[in-house]
């Protein structure tokens, strides 16, 4: 990508934007002011700094203002340079002083080191280093350590290297793309696996060039997920307005394989923990799929639909893709809808105006129908069992009822109890339609039937987040809304983060992703701490995915560091709320803004008492996922976190009686498999509201600690 005539060509590290985003505003506005006058002179080297002793002499900063300063990459030959972070004065020429940068010798990609930090821990290891058969690389050679690009400065390190904990104390000085071949010899992968983990580092068509070791301008060029190459000022200033929003420009190779460079020859899959940058990756395909479709027809009706399960979710989305799409024209070829009002439109448009039923007085009417005919199991199993094998196979006959499998039910039922739960679902299904309600489930079966017996489709390409919340009802709808095809289903998920009790099999339903499934592992919102105390959450009953196949978080990491998770427990719940409101505003007083700080707590009710709390303390706040609280502090459910993020999150309430809520969960002697998956389902719920956390997570309680806080605790 060339520069403008008499400009210089800027390029930008995502580390900068990562603490670009960190800054006060009125820091952030002297950053922007000058480096937008850094690019506007020809001669932009003139502004730059040299350091005197820096390791590396092509490091300069530029001055901020009085306190603070730009670090710059500025390669000796032509007019490229790259703003690698912004930082105080004092800690800038540090950096400046101690890092180094180099190109990858296998991948030619561009790499960073703290070779100062590096030097001073070498002396330690070496004191601590046992006999060389004991060593953490003992069995891989020296060839295989410099095919997977662990260069010459590197390898001395490597070789001294007792622990993985010696390793994982290295990780902030190491390059990042020999960090992670390390990382996967130390988890037991092969070399060849170790070279699929590095390899993805790498866009496909850069993997046939030569590797110059001297050429840091073709290594920015070759290094898409770490470096983004801005046009001029103009697009400098909409990156540097929105720098939580780093995904727009920066996507690792992996994801921009996945996203921009991939074509499938029928659904495709897309998985991965927290933070791994799935949802950027289905919004930059639902992108990429859009201006194709623009350019194949232009003016043409929306071709692409993108859902999940919530509108909260969809709202979230459209937003994104608005920040990545500017072209409305193109816009216009999504729709971004959730599945629930998809399927609302089909069946009113076929049949009239609809009521949908609220939760609450459906639970009534299965309570009622239970005890009317003494059911002996409760009114909660009746409620599921109807929604996870009734509606979940789309049965309409007692005989389909009676002889289908009922997998992932635990309470084995006779033919005379199964005969006795079809009635009571009659019953409760005819009392809904007579008065003229239906459920969101009844609803998607009944849309997939009205589109499969008109015979038509809606979309070329369905491009589905969250994939793992949504119920088979949902699915059998997406799959007869798109033509099988090239590129026909895009899904994105983790079920690992699965908080509603939906079991599916994609397969089953005549959705194949056998063979077009990948898997992200680099968590880029999380830091490695946060990561570290969450994963044990989630316990250690195994996990399986919409492909039938086990799910785990092998290799799953962070390369981004910061605070520990702070866990505080307070005798009572008025001590815990008071608690809050003190590091809430300890937060703002940091310069973290209201909307970048969330709070969830298990009940709504809890979470109303917490905006009640932090409002009387002359804290702004308002409801997650509410109009008009971009300027405020943001309380709700942990299940209304899912999808968002924030600088700073407080989970409360986490105490033993609450956390699992009993409510969720059926008692093991009622259905030992419904319980232990209620568990799991509870666990997903705490993971997924600690991971919408970036840079900070506080955990409290009052009175004694939930039990999945105690089991985390002794894992950590």
């Amino acid at each position: 990508m060339m520069g403008v005539a008499g400009l210089a060509r800027l390029a930008i590290a995502k580390g900068f934007l990562a603490e670009f985003s960190k800054l006060e505003k009125s820091v952030q506005l002297s950053v922007d002011a000058a480096i937008s006058k850094f690019a506007e002179h020809t001669y932009a080297g003139m502004h730059l700094e040299k350091i005197h002793n820096s390791r590396d002499p092509r490091v300069r900063t530029v001055r901020i203002d009085s306190f603070w300063r730009g670090v710059v990459l500025a390669p000796e030959s032509g007019d490229t340079y790259c703003l690698i972070t912004v930082l105080p004065h004092d800690k800038a020429n540090a950096f400046a002083v101690s890092h180094r940068f180099s190109v990858n010798q296998a991948l030619g990609v561009l790499e960073v080191r703290d070779e100062g930090s590096i030097e001073q821990v070498q002396p330690a290891l070496r004191a601590v280093a046992g006999p060389a058969e004991q060593r953490l690389f003992a069995q891989v050679s020296d060839a295989d350590l410099t095919r997977l690009g662990i260069d010459a400065q590197i390898l001395p390190v490597v070789r001294l290297l007792t622990s993985e904990a010696h390793l994982e104390a290295l990780q902030t000085m190491l390059p990042e793309v020999q960090y992670t071949a390390l990382y996967a010899l130390a988890s037991g992968m092969t070399v060849e696996e170790a070279w699929s983990e590095v390899a993805t580092y790498l866009p496909d068509e850069a993997r046939r060039r030569e590797v110059d070791p001297d050429d840091l301008v073709t290594a920015m060029e070759r290094s898409p997920g770490r470096v983004a190459f801005v046009s001029g000022n103009d697009e400098l200033r909409s990156i540097l307005a929105h720098p939580f929003a780093a995904w727009r420009v920066f996507l690792d190779p992996s994801q921009r394989r996945l996203a921009l460079e991939a074509t499938f020859s029928g659904p495709a899959q897309v998985t991965g923990g927290a933070g791994t940058g799935k949802t950027v990756t289905a919004l930059h395909r639902t992108a990429r799929l859009a201006r194709q479709a623009e350019a194949e027809s232009p003016h043409g009706n929306p071709t692409i639909l993108l859902t999940s399960f919530t509108r909260n979710l969809v709202d979230a989305l459209s937003a994104q893709l608005a920040l990545i799409v500017s072209d409305p024209r193109v816009r216009d070829r999504v729709e971004v809808i959730n599945v629930d009002r998809l399927a609302y439109r089909i069946v009113s448009q076929a049949r009239g105006r609809l009521a949908v039923t609220d939760a609450r007085a459906e639970r009534h009417l299965w309570a009622t129908a239970a005890a009317d005919a003494a059911f002996p199991y409760t009114d909660v199993f009746l409620e599921r069992e109807w929604e996870q094998v009734i509606l979940a196979q789309d049965l309409r006959t007692e005989q389909a009822y009676l002889t289908c499998l009922r997998t992932g039910r635990g309470t084995p039922l006779t033919k005379a109890q199964r005969a006795q739960v079809w009635q009571l679902a009659e019953r409760v299904t005819g009392q809904l339609k007579a008065a003229g309600r239906s459920t969101h489930l009844q609803l998607a079966n009944e849309a997939t039937r009205i589109l499969r017996d008109s015979g038509r489709t809606l979309y070329r390409h369905v491009v589905v987040d969250e994939s793992q919340d949504l119920h088979p009802a949902q699915w059998r709808l997406l799959r007869a809304a798109v033509a099988p095809g090239p590129d026909d289903l895009f899904i994105a998920g983790d079920p690992h983060q699965r908080i509603y009790d939906n079991r599916v099999s994609l397969a089953s339903l005549g959705i194949n992703v056998r063979g077009r499934s990948r898997r992200l592992t680099v968590n880029y919102r999380t830091t490695q701490e946060i990561l570290a105390w969450a994963v044990p959450l989630l316990g250690s009953d195994p996990v399986t995915g919409l492909d039938d196949e086990a799910d785990s978080l092998t290799g799953y990491r962070s390369p981004v560091h910061g605070r520990r998770p702070e866990v505080r427990g307070a005798a009572t719940r008025d001590e815990e709320l008071q608690n809050l409101a003190e590091i809430v505003r300890s937060w703002l007083t940091s310069g973290i803004e209201p909307h970048a700080i969330g709070v969830a707590a298990r009940s709504s009710q809890l979470a109303d008492q917490a905006r009640d709390v932090l409002a009387a303390a002359g804290i702004p706040v308002g409801k997650t996922g509410a109009k008009g609280a971009a300027s405020k502090v943001r309380a709700g459910t942990m299940h209304g976190m899912k999808g968002l993020e924030f600088q700073a999150v407080a989970v409360i309430g986490v105490d033993h009686g609450v956390v699992p809520m009993p409510v969720a969960v059926t008692p093991a002697d009622t259905d030992q498999l419904a319980h232990r998956q209620d568990l799991l389902r509870e666990r997903c719920v705490l993971f997924v509201a600690c991971t919408r956390a970036r840079d900070h997570l506080y955990v409290s309680y009052a009175g004694q600690p939930s039990v999945f806080l105690r089991a985390a605790a002794a894992s950590s």
